[in-house]
């Protein structure tokens, strides 16, 4: 295993691990038991991530997993295509997400079913740009704003994570201001130091102000029939 294969299952397995948390997994579970055997569903921006047969992969660059090669906003397929299209932690790197949403809604069958998960508090990563951030309003107007009616809104990761994300973030910048090239491992000291921070979790999801600062928000939408 390389060095960037080790640094991309560091931040998968701790410091970036949304795609991971409970309610992430309850909310994909319950949009994959709409998916029958004979239906196809499409991961956009899939990176390495692989649902399962019955899914497509698009993501702007090539590789093992990828079926499709492009961009959110211009999905290579007829309309009416999928029955079920997910897209995590993708849709604030991309320019236009208005024009992605719009495209998904293009793509999917009538009755299809979107989730949309985006961050709210998180440090800029470019992969490879980096433009926007959605509070719960925001995400369920982009989502809206295509045509889809929301039937769920859920926290991803709660407001320990968030403050997580940016304590690791801050403390990293600031170590490594005399030091510029010790960033990253600074950051992954960091990473690891701060991790029991994003166990308070468990407790400040039931918090009445819980939406002020949490990691992020996911969205099941439904695109309505015909």
């Amino acid at each position: 295993m390389n060095l960037q294969n080790i640094r991309f299952a560091f931040v998968k397995l701790v410091y970036g691990d949304h795609n991971r948390s409970n309610a992430v997994r309850n909310g994909l579970k319950l949009v994959m038991e709409n998916l029958e055997k004979n239906e196809i569903g499409l991961n956009v921006g899939a990176g390495t991530t692989k649902f399962g047969e019955n899914f497509k992969n698009l993501d702007i660059f090539p590789g093992e997993n990828i079926d499709y090669v492009g961009k959110a906003e211009n999905i290579p397929v007829p309309d009416n295509y999928f029955k079920i299209v997910i897209t995590q932690e993708t849709l604030e790197h991309v320019e236009n997400p208005i024009k992605a949403i719009n495209e998904i809604y293009r793509v999917l069958k009538p009755g299809g079913i979107l989730y949309c998960q985006l961050p709210f508090i998180i440090g800029y990563h470019p992969g490879p740009t980096d433009f926007w951030r959605f509070t719960k309003e925001g995400i369920v107007e982009l989502v809206e704003s295509g045509g889809f009616k929301v039937e769920l809104c859920n926290i991803s990761v709660g407001p320990s994570t968030g403050f997580y994300r940016i304590c690791v973030e801050y403390w990293s910048i600031l170590f490594s201001f005399l030091i510029p090239p010790a960033y990253h491992i600074l950051k992954a000291f960091f990473a690891l130091l701060f991790f029991p921070i994003k166990w308070l979790d468990f407790f400040l999801i039931h918090s009445r102000q819980k939406h002020r600062i949490p990691g992020g928000y996911f969205v099941i939408a439904r695109k309505e029939l015909i």
